[in-house]
């Protein structure tokens, strides 16, 4: 009787694998290798630098090992998760290069600045001085030129604590209490070890474009915009919102919340409902004091609103319209949106779309006309745009008392040519923006354009009925016109509103949650809600019900009293 014997051939697997990129090209190389080294062979590979990859649809750094053949789209600065990378990396090369050289103060990173770059300060010391920022920028050249690795590295959170508090590091101490996870991933350059919220480039030698520029009471690091991610922009003569942030900042000393630690204490102790009190009582002195300073300027008829993509604008309009009628001034809103142009005549965008987000796509010949006529007492019979047809068409018929104020709002506000022929005199500019200064501790700063697409996220989802994926998908269109129509104007407002709520995350994060697990994995936006979804890991959910119904923040979350508010419209004269 034969025996049939079964023979199992296996089969070594190949030394090499294979990466696919978007454009059809097939790179070969070792298993194991890390994709730095296969992307190192493309032509390109620092025409805009690489500095990171999506790997089977999640993002990565550039010492992620290849193991199996792989789907990569390299991640250059000019993208926003590379932009992100670049400048984190260069915050940790200033943090490392700061503590080589100096044993006292400590380093914060404030916020962003408007021609690329962050404003930092020192914090128990005097500010650096001019020959001791020079010699910090040479230092930080001198840790380039070496090339160090930067590693990653995984850490007991015990571990971790400790080292923090050996440090002095009592803010990372507070945040950790809140860690969901039992580890921490840490980065160590040479002999400096911090924690850093995201990706980094994998050494020094990456970060080549910088510099770094005394300002006030601190600097500023400069980097690359992202248009042009090799170019430093010439450094602002000065800060028009270094105010702004300051004021925050001493709301905030004010409130006891100086980070995400500080809040979730707030939140975790039952104090959450006198910061909520305090923060929202602040908005509303603000706003009465821009207000005032409106009554207190009668020869100002036009008050003009703007700022970006979920500031919070439609709201803030209305409860500057409540304060100046509380002063005995009696406000007309006229909406810029009726002054759009045919469409058939509305420029067309690089995407081949209409882009409405032009000051080509207004009559700003009819707006001035019609303003000033307005202005003068006269009747004026407005426009009206019917987004169906797509036509401008005949709208109300108007007629002002002669103390009347004009609220225009809308994104070209601060644009001197939105309006030229209107005497500049008359016109009030106000810009509003999110400009948290809430970070999770003083090196991992929460950037004001993330709390505004979170904000935007929600209510999307709510009114418009979008998911994640299209608001992110969006998204970056949106910022293209921001940093086209709003910002290079922000400093021709007259005041500045600052939208930004130190309690709004841990407010938002039960609804924006849900919403941002819903994006599929392995989609563009997949990247994006991932990592919405790990900022607002650090935070604790607060009791929503604690928010007043004419917060700002209602706009987003819903049940504004605000919703159905509209300005007074009668024509009786007010006294001013």
């Amino acid at each position: 009787m034969n025996k049939q014997v079964d023979v199992e051939i296996r089969q070594s697997p190949r030394e090499t694998v294979d990466i696919f990129l978007p454009d059809g090209q097939v790179l070969s190389g070792p298993r194991h290798a890390t994709v730095e080294k296969f992307l190192k062979s493309l032509p390109d590979w620092d025409e805009q630098q690489i500095v990171g990859a999506i790997i089977n649809g999640g993002l990565r750094e550039l010492s992620y090992p290849i193991n199996i053949e792989s789907q990569v789209t390299p991640i250059r600065m000019a993208d926003p998760d590379g932009a992100r990378i670049y400048r984190r990396s260069l915050i940790y090369l200033l943090e490392a290069a700061y503590d080589d050289l100096f044993t006292d103060g400590a380093l914060t990173v404030d916020h962003s600045v408007s021609s690329g770059g962050f404003y930092c300060q020192v914090v128990g010391r005097a500010p650096l001085t001019d020959a001791e920022l020079k010699q910090l920028e040479e230092h930080m050249r001198k840790l380039v030129i070496a090339d160090l690795p930067i590693e990653r590295r995984q850490i007991p959170l015990d571990v971790a604590v400790a080292y923090f508090e050996e440090r002095g590091q009592s803010d990372k101490v507070r945040l950790m209490k809140y860690r969901q996870k039992p580890h921490l991933m840490m980065y160590q350059l040479a002999e400096h070890r911090d924690y850093h919220h995201g990706y980094m480039v994998v050494s020094t030698g990456y970060m080549r474009w910088f510099a770094l520029s005394s300002m006030e009471e601190g600097f500023i690091l400069r980097f690359p915009r992202r248009h042009r991610p090799k170019e430093i922009q010439p450094a602002p003569e000065s800060l028009r919102l270094i105010g702004t942030f300051q004021e925050y900042g001493k709301w905030l000393e004010r409130l006891g919340v100086g980070s995400v630690g500080a809040l979730n204490d707030a939140i975790e102790e039952n104090r959450i409902r006198g910061v909520v009190l305090v923060s929202e009582a602040l908005h509303e002195m603000r706003i009465a004091e821009i207000a005032r300073k409106i009554v207190e300027r009668p020869e100002k008829s036009v008050i003009v609103i703007a700022g970006p993509s979920s500031s919070g604008k439609t709201t803030f309009s209305k409860r500057l319209a409540v304060q100046l009628i509380a002063q005995g001034i009696s406000p007309f809103a006229l909406e810029m949106d009726n002054y759009f142009v045919d469409r058939s005549k509305t420029p067309i965008g690089d995407d081949g779309k209409y882009d409405y987000e032009s000051l080509n796509a207004l009559n700003t010949k009819a707006l001035g006309e019609h303003l000033q006529q307005m202005m003068a007492g006269e009747e004026v019979q407005l426009l009206h745009y019917n987004f169906k047809s797509g036509l401008s068409e005949s709208g109300e018929v108007v007629k002002l008392a002669s103390d009347q104020l004009i609220i225009l709002e809308g994104i070209h506000g601060l644009n001197p040519k939105l309006i030229a022929d209107v005497p500049q005199e008359r016109i009030f500019r106000i810009y509003i923006s999110a400009l948290t200064q809430l970070n999770l501790d003083r090196q991992n700063r929460i950037s004001t354009t993330d709390t505004r697409l979170i904000r935007r996220i929600v209510r999307d989802a709510r009114d418009r009925g979008y998911s994640a994926s299209q608001t992110i998908g969006q998204w970056e269109s949106v910022r293209r016109g921001e940093k086209r129509n709003i910002f290079p104007y922000q400093n021709n407002a007259d005041e500045i509103f600052n939208s930004a709520l130190v309690y709004e995350l841990a407010a938002l994060k039960p609804l924006a949650e849900p919403i941002l697990r819903q994006v599929p994995y392995g989609t563009p936006a997949h990247v994006e809600a991932k990592r919405l979804l790990a900022l607002l890991e650090w935070f604790l959910p607060m009791n929503v019900d604690l928010i007043p119904d004419n917060s700002l923040l209602m706009e987003f979350y819903g049940g504004s009293i605000f919703e159905k508010f509209k300005l007074w419209e009668d024509t009786t004269c007010h006294q001013r």
